[in-house]
């Protein structure tokens, strides 16, 4: 029996359905600080709360500082204090922003906001809250209850081509001729192999991942894809899948797992935040003292 695949928590270009991402980009007011080392407030995202939250001291910056929500009606935004500085991407930093994520996100839709948010104080955040208040109560209510997961799938190119060797008439003749003939034109003889042999790799590609899109979709919301990474991925796509549904969503990227064996290669991640569903970016207007 083939191993569970397993989910990691850290971390084709077909469609499955119409694709939903949501972009709030709109002017903010809001006080920028104005000198590095001051009193700030790093902000992690966003999630819907009528009344104060505190989730514990699990701030980042190495304080241990508590993370709370400022609040403006019925949303918030999930902050610490730091002081106003330009956050390293470090391991440390990027483990932190991401755990405070998480923690919020096991009994809360959040949008995330990037890494290295920072204002000034409490009442800015308000200011940008009031600002973009009636776009991000829309995307949390079309995010409300759902999770994003990660699918990438890798094959081994060598023993795919072995296995169209075996398997395509037209390049195994090809093949065959040119070993046995010895063809004075060998090197272009090749050249058309080579081609022959690509275009059978990209039509294999189109099919392994249309298969894999047709399986996963009774079970999620909506799909987003990415640019695959190197010659030996050919998948790289996110999943919206309702929170109820993870466990069924889980069961069918195991069985396409087993499906396909040895051939595909899969890296299963997740729950995130939908990251790849919303994209926020607030233009902020610098307030200079009177």
């Amino acid at each position: 029996m083939a191993a569970k695949l397993e989910r990691s928590s850290r971390k084709s270009n077909l469609r499955l359905k119409d694709d939903l991402h949501v972009k709030i980009n709109e002017a903010a007011p809001a006080a920028l600080p104005s000198a590095p080392g001051e009193g700030g407030r790093y902000v992690y995202g966003i999630v819907r709360s009528k009344g104060a939250m505190n989730f514990g001291s699990i701030g980042i910056g190495g304080a241990a500082e508590q993370v709370y929500t400022v609040n403006y009606v019925d949303i918030a935004a999930v902050v610490s204090k730091t002081t106003v500085a330009i956050f390293d991407p470090t391991r440390e930093n990027a483990l932190a922003h991401e755990h405070v994520i998480e923690t919020v996100m096991k009994n809360h839709t959040i949008i995330p906001m990037s890494f290295g948010t920072v204002f000034r104080t409490d009442d800015d955040i308000r200011e940008v809250l009031k600002g973009i208040y009636s776009s991000v109560k829309d995307v949390l209510e079309q995010m409300a209850g759902k999770l994003e997961f990660g699918l990438k799938v890798n094959w081994d190119r060598d023993q795919i081509i072995q296995e169209l060797m075996g398997q395509d008439d037209e390049i195994r003749r090809f093949h065959r001729e040119i070993i046995r003939k010895q063809l004075q034109s060998t090197y272009f003889a090749r050249m058309q192999l080579g081609r022959m042999i690509d275009k059978a790799l990209a039509e294999r590609a189109i099919q392994y991942v249309r298969e894999i899109y047709e399986a996963l979709r009774i079970c999620c919301v909506a799909s987003r894809d990415n640019q695959p990474i190197g010659d030996k991925m050919i998948m790289n796509a996110a999943f919206l899948v309702e929170r109820e549904r993870e466990s069924e969503f889980d069961r069918v990227v195991n069985k396409i797992a087993r499906k396909y064996g040895k051939l595909l290669k899969f890296k299963y991640t997740g729950p995130w935040p939908p990251y790849n569903f919303v994209n926020i970016r607030l233009k902020l207007e610098r307030v200079t003292a009177s």
